[in-house]
């Protein structure tokens, strides 16, 4: 009978030490790639982390954010590896902004990677009144990849480079110092205080985070199994559009929602590429490729929108009827915080046609009397401390003809 259940039960046993086992040497490496030692495996704070990841609630919004990122995670990676970055740096975009292109924090720092203005512009993204490239997803992954180089190469390892990301590369520079030593164990003391408490736990929430989205076990017992089988290949496409164009137009083209488009180009703060541009990127589905390269044609820029000079006498209500647009539109697309003008100003015109109370309020909206903070929120579903962030308001004080800019 010994020997019946021996012959059941041990290839059981074995298979389960055999993915102990497996498991274990996976979160070494994950380790190794960081380049911390293995004891920080015992680590309490981040073994409590991830833990408290593991609830029910901390489950579904850390499948949420990977679900969300499916279509460009393999984006992200490509880029990490075009750069020598270990593919884990993917969760330390997780960290920073729960890989929304949206994020925006009250210090104004932006997008996936949460570029400040000031090291977005270092680093070459373009924020201008047409586009903020820290929420792209291609270029901000290639500025924080050339970052996290830049970091590598002056601190030697990559757990240091993670925490200069966050506090800046002369706070821990100086940390160091004080230290007598880069070790992370050493680093890490919350009696010493060497480095900010949020980078004490920023790096051990990175890798809390990369544990959890690397444990395949944890993956499959999870109705989440298939976020394993992404592909490697790029699943989104970079197609190159003349200056003005119109997303809505493009959408319509090779017929997919405009929602999902925009969604895959929160770069653009207008529905339309910078009129500036010769040409301008932007993405679409993979899938979708073959059919831009079948319907798509250039069409001029007057059918979607006309640039004012301003000239001697003008005025937003004469413009205004000129084109047929609402002055209020144009003062909103032209962000324009008075009524006056310059002589030879340009002023970007959109023809919308019927649209025009829709395109009034698509970015920005413009306080009539009645309104405050609150009632504004619920009209357009985002947090009245949403609101302050973006608008750089430290109470909640309004003023009939205050134009608010409501991005979410």
């Amino acid at each position: 009978m010994f020997k019946y259940l021996l012959t059941i039960f041990f290839p059981m046993l074995l298979l389960a030490n055999l993915t102990y086992v497996s498991n274990y040497n996976k979160e070494l490496a994950l380790l190794g790639s960081f380049d911390i030692e293995p004891s920080f495996m015992y680590d309490p704070v981040m073994n409590n982390m991830r833990l408290k990841n593991n609830t029910t609630i901390k489950n579904r919004l850390f499948f949420k954010a990977m679900k969300d990122a499916y279509l460009f995670i393999p984006a992200i990676k490509n880029i990490l590896t075009k750069y020598e970055i270990p593919q884990e740096f993917l969760y330390l975009a997780m960290a920073e902004s729960n890989f929304s292109t949206r994020a925006y924090s009250k210090k104004r720092a932006s997008g996936l990677w949460q570029f400040m203005p000031r090291t977005g512009k270092h680093y070459k993204l373009q924020i201008d009144e047409y586009v903020d490239e820290r929420r792209d997803l291609i270029k901000s992954t290639e500025a924080a990849a050339k970052y996290l180089s830049a970091l590598h190469k002056r601190f030697g390892k990559w757990y240091l480079a993670a925490i200069a990301y966050n506090c800046g590369g002369g706070k821990l520079n100086s940390a160091i110092k004080k230290a007598g030593t880069d070790d992370l164990k050493v680093l890490l003391n919350a009696k010493k205080k060497y480095i900010p408490r949020e980078s004490r736990f920023y790096i051990r929430k990175i890798v809390a985070l990369a544990l959890i989205g690397t444990d395949e076990q944890f993956l499959l017992s999870s109705e989440y199994g298939y976020l394993l089988n992404r592909a490697n290949a790029y699943p989104i496409a970079t197609v190159k559009l003349s200056g003005g164009e119109s997303l809505k137009r493009v959408a319509s083209l090779i017929d997919i929602p405009l929602k999902d488009l925009q969604k895959l180009n929160r770069h653009l703060k207008y529905d339309f590429v910078p009129p500036y541009s010769k040409g301008y990127d932007i993405y679409i589905p993979y899938i979708k490729l073959s059919e831009f390269k079948q319907k798509y044609y250039s069409e001029p820029i007057k059918n979607i929108y006309r640039v004012h000079v301003v000239t001697s006498g003008d005025n937003l209500s004469y413009i205004g009827k000129k084109y047929g647009v609402s002055y209020k539109v144009i003062k909103d697309f032209n962000k324009l915080k008075s009524n006056r003008l310059k002589l030879k100003q340009k002023l970007i015109i959109p023809i919308i046609g019927k649209n025009t109370k829709k395109i009034n309020s698509r970015h920005y909206y413009m306080v009539k009397r009645g309104d405050s903070l609150e009632s504004i929120s619920k009209v357009f579903k985002v947090s009245i401390q949403n609101i302050k962030l973006q608008n750089h308001l430290n109470g909640s004080l309004i003023k009939i003809g205050d134009r608010l800019k409501i991005y979410e």
